[in-house]
């Protein structure tokens, strides 16, 4: 805290908002976890996104929202780093090919690569809506919060990307999705996951 002298007084500046950053760690690994599904490189986007908000704190307005400043950083900077390596794969060691794994196919109607691919399609803020109520499990009201968007706006999103999925993925009205994966059902499934 800088305290600049007035007179013969200290007048104490308010709180540098760096010292909140702490209390955010746990929200913002969750939220990159859910982005990035992958342990490594979620610690790397809070890692760049706490090094980003920490040189721009001069940027950061006292008294408004600072999870939702971090998670528009965050967010950014996840989209910014995809969008370059969007079509390289870096895996010249064979680690990343090593851990992919074909999902069994129980009625030769989709195949987890289908998935992959419809959900590509989908625009960022509603593939975003349904990992964050979906596959990460949390609320509406949760993930509303830390996009800085109306509880709404997140419902809105998350069934507009189910209906557009459904549609990408042939499925007809009332079908069943049948997946394994949990996170893949979770993102189809009406509802937020309880965590």
């Amino acid at each position: 805290m800088v305290k600049p002298v007035v007179g013969d007084t200290e007048v104490v500046k308010a709180a540098d908002p760096r010292g909140e950053l702490v209390e955010h760690l746990p929200a913002l690994q969750a939220f990159a976890l859910s982005l990035t599904r992958e342990g490594a490189a979620a610690d790397d986007l809070v890692q760049d996104t706490i090094v980003k908000a920490w040189t721009n704190m001069d940027k950061f307005q006292v008294g408004t929202n600072l999870r939702a400043w971090l998670f528009t950083i965050l967010r950014n900077t996840f989209y910014s780093a995809r969008r370059k390596t969007r079509r390289e794969v870096s895996d010249t060691d064979g680690i990343h090919a090593a851990r992919q794994a074909t999902r069994p196919e129980h009625d030769g109607r989709l195949a987890m690569n289908d998935f992959r691919t419809a959900f590509a399609k989908l625009p960022d803020e509603q593939r975003e809506a349904l990992v964050m109520v979906g596959a990460s499990g949390f609320s509406y009201e949760e993930a509303a919060e830390m996009t800085g968007v109306a509880v709404g706006t997140v419902k809105s999103r998350a069934n507009r990307g189910r209906r557009r999925l459904a549609e990408l993925l042939h499925l007809k009205e009332g079908e069943e999705f049948e997946m394994t994966d949990r996170a893949t059902m979770a993102v189809m499934a009406n509802n937020p996951v309880s965590r």
